[in-house]
């Protein structure tokens, strides 16, 4: 498998499943803060990540 096609599929999964990526960036975001405390940067990182998924595309309803 050559790196163009892993990267399409990596964007094709990120792309599907993107609000399941945003909430385990939050709890590894609060498992971080109990651990290790510094509760802004994390937030910070979290918030960062969350902007590179993009949203889901609109569901059309009937």
């Amino acid at each position: 498998m050559d790196i163009n096609n892993l990267a399409g599929k990596a964007g094709e999964l990120i792309n599907e499943h993107g609000d399941k990526i945003e909430d385990a960036a939050e709890q590894a975001g609060e498992f971080v803060k109990e651990k290790f405390g510094h509760a802004e940067q994390v937030d910070m990182a979290v918030d960062k990540l969350k902007e590179l998924i993009p949203d889901p595309p609109a569901t059309q309803t009937p």
